[in-house]
């Protein structure tokens, strides 16, 4: 007797069979694909379009305007769910599917799960060339869908209706693989998703993914735990990896057992509260003074979950203790394996849990414990002192901005950030009160991700006040799924600072030489140079055309009253503030290697190449 079957097309098949997926870790189930966002053309409209409607009740469906925008709102969205659930995206071929390469390259990179469906060419190459389609003269498989292989964790070109089985399969298991996840594509050609098949009611089943909390090996355990109680100067890196296993619990226990401090990267800051006494708060480049200092004389570097990208390494002139070790745990032999580092390959909750047990008794000596504290309290002097500094009558800056901000919101509130100066001032700023506050995209540094991400939490996490802090040039790169978060009624703040040009870039080009070319929103003179009064945007006003409520603020009292405003508020709301754009967060505590012109004429350019010289000389190997 024959097993049952249902005769289905390729899309209704998929969108059936993701519906009825889960994951679980720690005994909660969560719906591993909670929904489709979707853009709709010649691709996929007949389609997985066509399969969203006829599933509506068990696949909810999410409208973008973007298709770069939609991923960063899926990524927002699985972060915020420490990874546990995710969305996928569908797109038609052509620009549609080029659209998501950066998305899903910010996804890789970050190790965050998202599922794209892109459209893409006949299987049948009946109608070839078809429109949008890429004809490559030697490779007739080849489509624009392949930029998508190196951006993805896993790839896939569905050209027969049963080849989606083994292959959709494969695609949720790397999702629910907390040491693959990334990026997943299925790429769908238009007219094998309209085909009907006979799919095995099997395909249909519920499915649970377990998410696995691996133990760390004995071997490599008792090495970490010898290694940690012979280092007389301890320090833990806490990254991302941290949040992703829900370790925080883990990891103060940990602290407070030991006394070894923690300092965090980007993705990791909040693993500690900041009023913790071993929270040393960021390291590296947008690194605090007391953690790089202690990073300078660290002998031994306990990495939990992090990459150790050149922010977090200073370029690899941080850690100069002429001993010092590492010590990495990490769920992923590859990241465990860096700066030749012992290594603890292992979920990061039962790591840390194993390492306190094997460390019982075990604590840093009291001088040490009491010279990084000493170093804590004054880095929180310098805080302060940077938040409240001024006149309240006066146009804010920017850290300013971050003060007002800090005083307004709760300790849920989660605020988001990628690209421009705004990350490093938050790294060494941000006082982080929850693990899920501080959502910073550092990985791929995406100019555009703040306001879709913030529209994903939102949808994750509904009730919670979010913060999209935008600079002028990162709103001009993507503020179109502010209607999304209208239409969808999403109560999204967006805490837009305008100085009139990009001043993260505009600084580094004058500190290598490249005189602030090309940085500001100015008018151009006939030389080429900008000059001149700004130009006569009005960014607020394009946020209200496009549905938000926007409050001005010109001063930093004003800028007080509109935030609290904003988050009382149920809907999207733009504070809108323009900024005194001279730096006025502390400066950075460490190096980061931006090669300079070797050879040149302008002055500048060659005084760049002399500093640049001194401070490479600096750069160790770790071997």
């Amino acid at each position: 007797m024959s097993a049952p079957t249902r005769r289905l097309t390729t899309a209704q098949a998929l969108v059936r069979f993701l519906s009825a997926q889960y994951s679980e870790r720690d005994g909660v189930r969560r719906r591993l694909i909670a929904g489709t966002w979707g853009i709709f053309g010649h691709g996929n409209v007949a389609g997985v379009g066509q399969a969203l409607v006829e599933y509506a009740d068990v696949m909810p469906y999410h409208q973008g305007r973007n298709e770069q925008s939609m991923v960063h709102a899926a990524v927002g969205f699985a972060r915020q769910l420490d990874r546990l659930s995710a969305q996928a995206v569908t797109t038609s071929i052509g620009p549609g599917a080029t659209n998501l390469v950066t998305g899903a390259a910010l996804a890789t990179i970050n190790r965050l799960p998202v599922l794209l469906l892109p459209g893409d060419y006949f299987a049948s190459h009946a109608p070839d060339p078809l429109l949008q389609q890429l004809e490559h003269p030697v490779e007739a498989d080849v489509s624009v869908n392949d930029t998508l292989r190196p951006v993805s964790r896993y790839f896939d070109r569905i050209t027969r209706p049963e080849a989606l089985i083994p292959s959709a399969l494969q695609a949720m298991r790397v999702l629910a693989d907390p040491a693959e996840t990334g990026a997943v594509t299925l790429a769908l050609p238009q007219d094998v998703q309209a085909e009907a098949y006979d799919w095995p009611e099997e395909f249909f089943a519920e499915r649970v993914w377990c998410v696995r909390r691996p133990a760390p090996d004995p071997v490599e355990l008792a090495a970490a735990v010898e290694a940690i109680r012979s280092a007389e100067r301890p320090l833990i890196v806490a990254g991302g990896g941290v949040h992703h296993s829900e370790a925080e619990g883990a990891l103060k226990a940990f602290v407070e057992a030991t006394g070894i401090p923690v300092a965090s990267t980007q993705a990791g800051k909040g693993s500690l509260r900041h009023d913790h006494p071993a929270d040393l708060g960021g390291i590296g480049h947008t690194g605090t003074a007391v953690s790089d200092a202690l990073a300078r004389t660290a002998d031994l570097v306990i990495g939990v979950g992090t990459r150790y990208t050149d922010f977090t390494t200073a370029s690899g002139t941080l850690f100069q203790h002429p001993d010092v070790r590492f010590l990495n745990l990490n769920i992923t032999a590859f990241d465990a394996h860096k700066l030749a580092a012992r290594t603890l390959v292992c979920d990061a909750r039962s790591g840390l849990e194993k390492l306190a047990e094997g460390l019982a008794g075990h604590r840093v000596s009291e001088a040490y414990e009491a010279g990084y504290r000493a170093g804590k309290e004054r880095w929180d002097e310098v805080v302060e002192a940077a938040y409240r500094a001024g006149d309240d009558s006066a146009v804010p800056t920017q850290t300013q901005v971050l003060g007002a901000l800090d005083a307004a919101v709760g300790d849920d509130d989660v605020v988001i950030n990628a690209a421009g100066s705004l990350p490093g001032d938050l790294h060494k700023l941000w006082r982080s009160r929850s693990p899920r506050q501080y959502h910073l995209e550092y990985g791929y540094s995406c100019m555009g991700y703040e306001i879709p991400a913030g529209i994903g939490v939102q949808q994750a996490a509904p009730g919670t006040p979010v913060w999209a802090l935008v600079g002028d040039g990162t709103y001009l790169m993507m503020p179109t799924e502010i209607v999304t978060a209208v239409q969808e009624g999403l109560p999204v703040n967006i805490v837009l600072i305008q100085n009139h040009g990009y001043a993260s870039i505009g600084g580094l080009s004058e500190e290598t030489g490249g005189e602030r070319f090309g940085t500001a929103y100015r008018f151009r003179a006939a030389d080429g140079t900008f000059t001149g009064a700004p130009l006569p945007v009005d960014l607020a006003a394009n946020a209200a055309s496009l549905g938000m409520d926007v409050l001005r603020a010109k001063t930093v009292r004003e800028l007080r009253e509109a935030l609290a405003a904003a988050r009382a508020s149920d809907r999207p709301t733009c504070v809108y503030v323009e900024t005194d754009p001279a730096p006025t967060a502390p400066p950075a505590e460490a190096w980061w290697d931006v090669p300079v012109a070797e050879t040149a004429t302008r002055e500048a350019a060659v005084e760049a190449r002399e500093r640049y010289d001194r401070q490479v000389a600096d750069r160790r190997r770790h071997l």
